[in-house]
């Protein structure tokens, strides 16, 4: 395939080289329109947008060797360009800030918003971060949570703190501590679980983590109760000393206290009972974070909850 200098800006003209006979007009575009959208490339096919030899094709014509392509114009992405985000979520991001200077960001992360892209998802609070502070050319998550998990993040500014933290991480210089509703009355007993954590994989795909004694890792959690609503639920304060994928939601339903609003390891009618509440979410928020600092001084953060949170707590609590 040779390119002829296009006829007027933005057009292409593609001769068609004799290894891409027999190929279709689509599945040609596809692969040479990298980054532009597939529904743009079918648009332009159908709208006749698109012409070999100056005459109009469908998306299954197959070409010839030597046709004469005419793509219109199509704004390619730059490559590692980023997608450009909603003004109202930049905004939210930057107002979730709750301490920052030259090396470190921490965010109070919204609930239903996932830490980075993947899986389906164009962008996450590093990819916004990114846009909203572009001359930050390291930009980093220091540690993650899970989508529906709301609460403190840090996001390391250089590479010096990314390293430091991920030390400190590693050993017990970290201090972080979770709040969780959990269905019934959390027996003052349970003040701590140990139970090691293995991930499966489900026959769907999608992958659960499971307490397993043989194989599993080395997971423990501090509990401590902060409220009861009777023997409905409990308003507990879990501290993870390990930090294994889905560990205080596996560690609060291996005690028989699944996390309300947990699709994943919950129980759906108690967690419809706190949805008729109004509380339509995961109800596990990382409120507070202590963190060694480089100079040796110690950083201590604690974050709210969200409205909606409050509200449910307010009318679990309110007499019947």
């Amino acid at each position: 395939m040779t390119t002829t200098a296009p006829s007027t800006p933005g057009v292409q003209l593609l001769e068609v080289s004799p290894e891409y006979a027999g190929q279709r007009i689509d599945n040609f575009l596809l692969a040479r329109l990298k980054g532009v959208p597939k529904t743009l490339i079918y648009r332009i096919l159908r709208k006749g947008e698109v012409r070999v030899n100056k005459g109009r094709i469908k998306p299954e014509y197959k070409l010839q060797a030597g046709d004469i392509v005419r793509v219109p114009p199509v704004r390619v992405p730059e490559r590692d360009e980023p997608v450009p985000l909603a003004q109202g979520l930049l905004q939210r991001l930057e107002a979730s800030i709750v301490y920052e200077d030259k090396a470190l960001i921490v965010v109070n992360k919204p609930c239903g918003i996932a830490v980075h892209g993947g899986s389906g998802l164009t962008y996450g609070v590093i990819e916004a971060f990114r846009q909203l502070r572009p001359d930050c050319k390291e930009l980093e998550l220091v540690h993650r949570l899970d989508r529906d998990t709301s609460g403190l993040l840090m996001i390391a500014k250089k590479r010096s703190m990314l390293r430091h933290l991920h030390t400190a991480l590693r050993g017990d210089g970290v201090d972080k501590r979770y709040m969780a509703l959990v269905r019934g009355n959390w027996a003052a007993s349970i003040k701590q679980v140990r139970a090691p954590l293995g991930k499966s994989n489900l026959r769907s795909g999608e992958r659960m983590v499971e307490v397993d004694e043989e194989e599993g890792k080395e997971s423990v959690t501090v509990f401590k109760v902060l409220r009861r609503f009777g023997d409905f639920a409990t308003l507990i304060e879990a501290k993870p000393i390990t930090g294994r994928t889905h560990q205080i939601r596996v560690h609060t339903l291996h005690a028989g206290h699944c996390i309300a609003g947990d699709t994943k390891y919950g129980d759906e009618g108690f967690s419809k009972e706190i949805r008729d509440l109004g509380g339509k979410r995961l109800f596990l928020h990382a409120y507070m974070l202590t963190v060694p600092l480089p100079d040796g001084g110690e950083l201590k953060l604690q974050a709210p909850v969200d409205e909606m949170w409050t509200k449910t707590v307010e009318r679990l609590s309110a007499p019947i």
